[in-house]
């Protein structure tokens, strides 16, 4: 029997129950809608993500098993605790949101059929703006080589894309980013849906159910106001 996909309202933010995404392909949820700050932010704090290419209409995801990582079980191999020790460069916060989802939008391994089209650029600077969307930025002098952008809502991070430049300072990027939620006690990153790279920072995937239970934790972990704020980032716990 073939499962109909909901086409969503514009004048309404409510989504489906992710219970009723589908298997095939693995969690698409809903059709259309928007991408206002609100919309999104609805979105994230039910495990639903916006995923679409050029061409196409909004398309909404809540995948069964979900990606993540967990804090406390991030993978840093030799070479990048070398790179680490190193101090070659500097690792900021919220310091070139815009340039750095340009740069992944723009990231050589994306070029054909890139999902972070101009709409889900404006979107998401828009979400930045009103304090909701953050960026990890990584230099080397003035030049900026690595990074990742993501959302965040109280204690709940959902990472977005990242990209690099030199060796290294994407990975970089996400040790500096899993140091900043440390810090705060949040335990888990969510990181979608699990790919090579990732695996290799020691994402596992986790069921719905599971992730779903992590998120409503997360979400109850208020942070401090100025958690966000721009600045040079160091770490504490590596």
């Amino acid at each position: 029997m073939t499962q109909t996909i909901p086409l969503l309202s514009s004048d309404s933010l409510i989504f489906p129950p992710v219970h009723s995404a589908l298997k095939e392909p693995n969690g698409l949820l809903a059709f259309g809608g928007d991408l206002t700050p609100k919309r999104l932010a609805k979105a994230y704090s039910s495990g639903i993500f916006p995923w679409f290419s050029e061409g196409e209409v909004i398309m909404w995801w809540s995948p069964d098993p979900r990606g993540v990582i967990y804090c406390n079980e991030l993978k840093i191999n030799k070479t990048l605790r070398k790179h680490l020790k190193k101090q070659t460069f500097t690792v900021t916060l919220n310091h070139a949101f815009e340039k750095v989802i340009e740069l992944c939008a723009d990231a050589p391994f994306r070029k054909e059929g890139t999902w972070i089209v101009d709409e889900m650029i404006d979107a998401y600077i828009n979400m930045h703006q009103e304090g909701l969307a953050h960026s990890i930025e990584v230099w080397s002098g003035n030049q900026l080589v690595g990074g990742l952008y993501g959302v965040a809502i109280n204690g709940y991070f959902s990472g977005e894309s990242m990209f690099y430049k030199q060796s290294n300072t994407s990975k970089t990027a996400l040790v500096y980013l899993v140091d900043l939620l440390k810090s705060q006690n949040i335990e888990f990153l969510d990181c979608q849906m699990l790919n090579p790279f990732l695996a290799e920072m020691g994402c596992c995937e986790i069921s719905r159910d599971a992730f779903l239970q992590h998120k409503a934790q997360a979400l109850k972990n208020r942070l401090p106001n100025d958690f966000w704020q721009p600045r040079q980032l160091y770490l504490n716990h590596e």
